[in-house]
């Protein structure tokens, strides 16, 4: 009996499949990606595209994902999962949302902290959600939010080293303020961790949160050796 998982994947951009395919590398689940950078465009620059749409359109995937038999459907960008109306789908398969994790580890910080985003066009959707998360579990947040402006066309265009670097030199020039600093998207989070490396000052990030969370919620095995 196969008891391989597999996990539905969908992102925004293409460069979000290597993050998912190296973090579960170790673990015995088998990942489906989906990719939808258009939408992600639209959402994003196009004034005339309204949200019923997009919403729409993000309901449309889910479902056709879920016809896939996979064992659950992780959303790796924050304004699909902003976009989302659960009430509307018709699916039974889990749904695993990346910047929850993430939500739990923040909220749970006693100390003013900043979150770095790129795209603008996410910020209201992710910060209401984590409004509304903390409001729920009973946390004060003592939060500033940053927008690199200008820097998320780089990543839709495919320069991803122009993008990392913008990143890094922010990154590195706040980290000295002493703040707790994260990163609130996942493509930003190979320059969080360069920063990370060479500072040995810890930057939070919605990917290492969300593995620990799919391998418990998935019962995720690690492979041995020869598997």
């Amino acid at each position: 009996m196969d008891l391989k998982r597999k996990l539905g994947c969908l992102h925004a951009h293409y460069s979000n499949i290597d993050y998912m395919e190296n973090a579960l590398a170790a673990y015995d689940v088998e990942l489906i990606h989906f990719v939808d950078p258009a939408l992600m465009h639209r959402v994003t620059f196009d004034n005339n595209f309204k949200s019923m749409d997009a919403q729409i359109k993000v309901k449309e995937q889910l479902e056709w994902i879920a016809q896939c038999n996979v064992d659950g459907i992780l959303i790796t960008c924050t304004n699909y999962i902003a976009l989302l109306q659960e009430e509307q789908l018709s699916i039974s398969v889990p749904i695993f949302k990346i910047d929850e994790p993430y939500f739990e580890i923040i909220s749970n910080v006693k100390h003013p902290q900043t979150i770095l985003f790129t795209n603008p066009a996410t910020v209201k959707g992710t910060m209401e959600r984590l409004s509304r998360y903390a409001e729920h579990h009973q946390k004060t947040l003592d939060i500033d939010v940053i927008v690199l402006n200008d820097t998320f066309k780089l990543i839709m265009q495919g320069l991803k080293q122009e993008y990392d670097r913008e990143i890094f030199e922010f990154i590195s020039t706040i980290i000295k303020e002493g703040k707790v600093i994260s990163v609130a998207q996942l493509s930003m989070v190979d320059a969080a961790k360069e920063v990370e490396n060479k500072t040995s000052s810890p930057i939070i990030n919605p990917l290492d949160t969300l593995i620990t969370s799919l391998v418990s919620q998935l019962k995720l095995r690690k492979m041995t050796l020869g598997t």
